[in-house]
């Protein structure tokens, strides 16, 4: 084996113009990338969504849907590792709840889980503020119950949203499909998108684009919805899957994930295709890795830290396939699968990855000096302009521009 290295130029270019700083993140966000996440729950009893100086442009993610499909146990279970038997004794939602996710720098939203029974189109509800601001609805469906005043509830809240903000990406869970067989749950995913994109068509909005998933919180299958939910609102996107597609054609790897290991939802992967198996694999191995430290790895002074810079396990499984896990950073981790004799080149494989490292570094670098740049602007437009009663500033969505990241990796040959 041997090993020739292939320069490559590092650079990122930030555009210097103001319509970059009016994105998604919240002003305030924390700019130290390696900062402890936090989850802040709060319950808003409906007011306050119309006051502009709420500051509040991160991607929201509403949870929407009909008295006990499941919005809050979706909920608990994906952010709270609230244990899915638990969720049975879970109180109905009454009021509107707000809920910060900021595990990390690319893991940065909000959560706000509507009460089935409110009608949030009520003159005393301000929707437009509520829709402006939003960069995911979920529309929660109980499969096992009847659907058809789900759906009608679900064609007028994506047709009032739409009007609002197009760039809203409607998202449907069929929900409950535990107890469903694969043949019963393909037929209600295909009767539930007939229904409710004829209903679309009817009103002339076939632009409106409904993404389906099969969920329940018995499986990994939520997990999966939520990450694919929460990549859309990730505009470095393209450039971590870039930065890993390089990464795994360079080290003999087949697959491998950008896990936030708080929530276990992946934010990035490769661009081969993504398999249940191997995403429950990765899921399960965290759980492995996170329980282990905890109970094994920990003194006294580092209690509630058990996961760290030193994290790093290995799983060999017995059809040849191993399972490498990284530590990124301390909320971000990436899980590989590799052939036996792949891993053989472990020093090559750890070279390579503290490459991709350094370029996910720069990466959060160039996030960082747009959330200050947003912070300056919006503190400058706000000290020219006087307060004004009834406008709410609208947030246009835009990706971080003239990002170009490639690192240096040497090559198996």
């Amino acid at each position: 084996m041997t090993s020739s290295s292939e320069g490559v130029s590092k650079y990122i270019e930030v555009e210097d113009d103001e319509t970059l700083a009016i994105g998604y993140y919240d002003e305030d966000d924390d700019f130290d990338t390696f900062t402890d996440g936090n989850l802040d729950c709060s319950c808003e009893d409906g007011g306050g969504f119309s006051d502009p100086l709420s500051g509040e442009v991160k991607p929201r993610i509403l949870l929407m849907g009909l008295r006990r499909s499941g919005k809050s146990s979706i909920q608990k279970v994906v952010f709270h590792k609230m244990s899915p038997n638990e969720t049975l004794f879970l109180e109905s939602t009454n009021k509107i709840c707000r809920e910060d996710v900021s595990n990390s720098s690319f893991v940065s939203f909000q959560i706000w889980d509507f009460p089935g029974q409110i009608d949030f189109f009520d003159p005393t509800f301000d929707y437009e503020m509520i829709f402006r601001g939003t960069g995911a609805l979920i529309f929660v469906i109980d499969s096992q119950d009847d659907y058809v005043e789900a759906l009608s509830r679900l064609h007028l809240t994506v047709t009032r949203a739409y009007k609002v903000n197009p760039e809203i990406n409607f998202e449907v869970f069929i929900h409950k499909v535990d107890g469903l067989s694969d043949d019963a749950k393909i037929e209600k995913q295909r009767d539930i998108h007939k229904r409710a994109n004829d209903d679309l068509a009817d009103a002339g909005l076939e632009k409106i684009h409904l993404s389906l998933y099969l969920t329940s919180i018995y499986d990994h299958s939520i997990f999966e919805a939520f990450s694919k939910v929460v990549q859309k609102l990730i505009p470095q996107l393209p450039t971590l899957e870039n930065l890993l597609n390089i990464f795994i054609s360079n080290s003999g790897i087949e697959k491998a994930f950008l896990f936030d290991v708080v929530s276990k939802i992946y934010i990035a992967t490769d661009s081969s295709p993504v398999d249940m198996q191997t995403y429950e694999l990765c899921c399960d191995m965290i759980d492995v890795v996170i329980d282990i430290s905890c109970i094994y790895g920990l003194t006294e002074e580092e209690a509630g830290q058990p996961y760290d810079k030193e994290s790093m396990a290995i799983i060999h499984l017995n059809n040849t396939t191993v399972m490498y896990l990284k530590e990124v950073t301390k909320f971000l981790a990436l899980v590989c699968f590799l052939r036996e004799e792949s891993f053989e080149r472990k020093g090559l494989i750890d070279y390579n990855f503290h490459c991709f490292k350094n370029a996910i570094q720069e990466v959060f670098d160039v996030r960082v000096k747009m959330q200050k740049n947003r912070k300056l602007l919006s503190q400058r437009r706000w000290s020219k302009q006087a307060p004004m009663e009834s406008t709410a500033a609208s947030t246009e969505r835009r990706p971080i521009g003239g990002i170009t990241c490639q690192s240096t990796i040497f090559k198996s040959t």
